[in-house]
């Protein structure tokens, strides 16, 4: 063992590596939007897709996709909440998808402000109608980080659906040794996960569909796991300034955020302030539960939270989720 840190160390000197980020850039433009384009300050084109209500539109809802993910993510539910009149939008982040920079990591602060940008493009353009966000896995941690900023426009409320909250606390000692090592020696090693045996979802036709697509990251960068990592930390440490009208999706069957940081999230959560926050955990759901086989579900779920600011949801899944939370703080009292 002590052979091993030692020529650990040696790598990591001798390499002089850093896991690196790579930033906006200088400001040199006003954000716009065209029919498929968010165009940023620093002049970054992001892939941008949009859902319209065929009516009128008496909501905006604006969607960040997870890790190695892309706007496509969104297609089907944003099929069935345009059609309940609410205006859907989704783009690439910097280094998913079809955006430049394909691979690197933009960094947390990145990451925040151009969702902020996109905020108040779209509040500009639907003046008089509430915003949601939704986040998916990653998304939903932006979502988090962002929400603590003094920066960030009024939204009317967050969905977060399944968020990355594995954040270092919660991991185990060896896997953040071995990261830290990994992300300092060789930053730009690619993994592919093809070894893990986990299921990130049900819906097997879907998740054929996401390997064949190149759009979709297959070989990740260890700085990036490394970014992620650090954006995760943020948000689970600020769990408590989570004070906005919040509705949080969960499947009990997501093999990829693990149970345990999410539940005890959770609690800190409603601990904190259980005004206006909403707990739905599905029986049945995976990590991708926007896509999985029981989707519809979480659908009309979302969707009756925007239009009726309830915290009793169609499915069940507010109540199932009391149970499930207070059989696991029982568990936490008897140990």
């Amino acid at each position: 063992m002590k052979s091993l840190i030692i020529s650990l160390v040696l790598l990591i000197t001798l390499s002089g590596c850093m896991p690196m980020i790579h930033p906006l850039g200088m400001k040199n433009q006003s954000a716009s939007l065209s029919e498929t384009t968010f165009f940023t300050e620093d002049g970054v084109a992001l892939p941008l897709r949009h859902w319209l209500p065929k009516t009128e539109v008496n909501a905006v809802l604006i969607a960040l996709h997870g890790f190695n993910d892309y706007s496509h993510f969104f297609a089907a539910p944003a099929e069935y909440f345009s059609g309940l009149g609410i205006a859907c939008f989704a783009y690439d982040q910097r280094g998913f998808g079809a955006s430049p920079s394909r691979g690197l990591w933009a960094g947390s602060a990145t990451y925040i402000y151009d969702l902020q940008v996109l905020v108040r493009l779209l509040k500009q353009r639907y003046p008089n109608r509430p915003v949601y966000l939704l986040g998916e896995s990653m998304g939903g941690a932006v979502i988090m980080t962002a929400m603590t900023q003094t920066t960030m426009p009024t939204v009317d409320g967050i969905i977060l659906s399944a968020p990355a909250l594995w954040a270092r606390d919660t991991m185990p000692w060896y896997q953040t040794s071995l990261l830290w090592t990994i992300a300092h020696s060789m930053p730009w090693l690619s993994l592919t996960g093809s070894g893990l045996k986990v299921m990130a979802s049900d819906n097997i036709p879907m998740l054929r569909a996401l390997g064949r697509d190149p759009l979709v990251i297959k070989a990740t960068r260890v700085e990036a796991m490394y970014g992620l990592t650090d954006l995760m930390d943020t948000a689970f440490n600020n769990t408590r300034a989570l004070h906005k009208n919040t509705l949080i999706l969960y499947g009990e069957k997501d093999e990829i955020i693990p149970k345990e940081p999410t539940y005890t999230f959770l609690n800190t959560l409603l601990a904190s302030d259980s005004t206006h926050k909403t707990i739905a955990i599905y029986p049945h759901g995976y990590h991708l539960l926007l896509r999985d086989l029981q989707a519809p579900t979480a659908w009309q779920d979302i969707a009756t939270w925007i239009h009726h600011s309830t915290d009793k949801l169609p499915s069940g899944a507010d109540d199932h989720a009391k149970h499930i939370l207070a059989t696991f703080n029982s568990k936490l009292s008897a140990q």
